[in-house]
């Protein structure tokens, strides 16, 4: 017999350990954007080496499995004398992995730019950076908005996989719930109503962010 007592219970418990869930895919997010923007930068290269170093990148990040690569991180950093907590590890990992996914979103959306535009620019004397921050960076972001939101959402869903390495996230918490109240489905329903409200509300910003932009 499904319990609401132990449904409402175990809420306070996941709501705590969301904030965990919500800090790792953030900064999995930001740091794996600042990487992308190198690797796709590297991947429009004109020069062979870089081209092909970042290809390499985001086939094997793209290639191997998230959970693979956080065992990987977890215990590589041991290994060459760095001790790092579990927390550390986790976003590191999932840091990697994102900026492989959106560095071929960024690549995409580079590549759908106008050639004039970046002609324009040189006429009026733009340097390369100001053309990439003032110019094509926005629009990059823009047009490519909705694939970040999801790759976004998809970073969220996916961070249950870093309670492998000992970090007390929503899934984690729910496990450790369930093994302490014997009732699993309350747990776990919890669990899941906390990743639908957390993803939930994340589209809806974003949809609403995308319409301002459009109007």
């Amino acid at each position: 017999m499904f319990s609401i007592e132990a449904f409402t219970a175990a809420l306070p418990l996941l709501q705590h350990a969301a904030l965990t869930t919500l800090g790792v895919s953030a900064a999995g997010l930001v740091i794996g954007f600042v990487i992308a923007l190198a690797v796709c930068a590297a991947n429009l290269s004109a020069k062979h080496g870089l081209h092909v170093a970042a290809v390499v990148y985001v086939r094997v990040f793209r290639g191997v499995p998230l959970l693979v690569q956080l065992l990987l991180v977890y215990y590589l950093l041991p290994f060459i004398g760095i001790n790092a907590p579990p927390l550390i590890a986790a976003i590191s990992a999932v840091s990697l992995c994102a900026a492989a996914y959106i560095a071929e979103i960024l690549r995409g959306g580079f590549a759908s730019l106008p050639p004039g535009q970046n002609e324009a620019a040189v006429m009026l004397g733009l340097s390369p950076f100001d053309r990439l921050v003032r110019i094509q960076i926005p629009q990059v972001v823009r047009s490519t908005l909705p694939s970040l939101v999801n790759e976004m959402v998809l970073l969220i869903k996916a961070s249950s996989l870093i309670s492998v390495v000992g970090v007390a996230e929503v899934t984690r918490t729910a496990q450790n719930v369930a093994a302490s109240t014997y009732q699993p489905m309350e747990a776990y329903a919890a669990a899941g109503l906390i990743y639908f409200c957390i993803c939930g509300g994340l589209a809806w910003v974003a949809h609403s962010a995308e319409r301002r932009l459009a109007a």
